[in-house]
């Protein structure tokens, strides 16, 4: 229950005469007024008539009042019992007329409705030309009041549903899309197996030549970064496709190895390889002017 809101004579304390009241009595004061312990209850308080004002029930509507008397004492919607749900519902109009007359307007309507309706179920029942009884006087009533139970429900269904500032909060967060894709690194097991595969190719062109040579590895580091100059990646295999084609020995292949391995612990070449088990490609370590 909602108190009453007490307001104080401000001129009766104003003029009041001063206090002797000892500030302690029996060791306790029960309250203070601006400041000054309160012994005594005083006697020059006002309340007014409609400080305390309790409200049992609120309403949407003569609908929200009608449905409200039907379900609360169980009667079935299709078989309205329209004596004791008009009586009810007159009762209610009459307290509320006394305290909001542009409130009850509406619900003057449909107390008028009603009492039309439990004066026709008053009169005997009339039949049609046909032979048929007529339309029960409370059809439309009860269309109109299971539509507002449904659309009443559904709003509470709607109402039950998180929405946004109320139940939660969107999060939002700036996220650097921009990523950049590292190279996996070579595995020596790869590099080995394509290696040897690059000695077999060797083997099935290989010519026989009795010849002195001198082999430079400075020269094929030379010549590895020539064929590298102008293209952005290069096949393991390509760096020795020259060589084999023109029949070069295996001493060939392994100095040109050395050279590509030489450049790669110089920084100056860079092995990758997209996954394991895929191609192994070659480029330059930098880009040249």
């Amino acid at each position: 229950m909602t108190q009453p809101v007490v307001p104080l004579d401000e001129a009766a304390i104003v003029n009041a005469k001063p206090d002797t009241t000892p500030d302690v009595v029996d060791g306790l004061a029960f309250a203070r007024l601006y400041g000054e312990p309160l012994f005594n209850m005083p006697q020059d308080l006002y309340i007014p008539p409609n400080a305390l004002e309790v409200f049992l029930e609120t309403f949407e509507g003569p609908l929200d009042l009608l449905l409200y008397l039907i379900r609360k004492q169980n009667f079935n919607v299709l078989d309205i019992p329209m004596a004791q749900v008009t009586t009810q519902y007159l009762i209610y109009v009459d307290q509320i007329r006394e305290h909001n007359l542009e409130l009850a307007a509406e619900y003057l309507l449909m107390a008028a409705m009603l009492i039309e309706i439990k004066s026709r179920m008053l009169l005997p029942v009339k039949t049609t030309d046909t032979g048929e009884e007529a339309d029960d006087p409370r059809a439309e009533l009860v269309r109109r009041l299971l539509e507002y139970e449904q659309m009443k429900l559904a709003a509470l269904g709607l109402n039950l549903l998180p929405v946004v500032g109320r139940d939660f909060d969107i999060a939002l967060a700036d996220i650097d899309h921009t990523t950049e894709r590292a190279m996996p690194n070579v595995n020596l097991d790869d590099l080995k197996s394509a290696w040897q595969d690059i000695l077999k190719r060797a083997k099935l062109n290989q010519k026989h030549r009795i010849t002195r040579e001198t082999l430079s590895v400075r020269e094929f580091m030379t010549g590895i970064l020539r064929q590298l100059q102008h293209r952005q990646f290069m096949e393991f295999g390509e760096l020795f496709h020259d060589l084999i084609a023109n029949g070069e020995g295996r001493s060939v292949l392994v100095v040109n190895f050395i050279a590509m391995l030489e450049l790669s612990r110089e920084s100056l070449l860079e092995i990758t390889q997209a996954e394991p088990y895929a191609p192994i490609y070659v480029r330059l370590s930098y880009q040249p002017q």
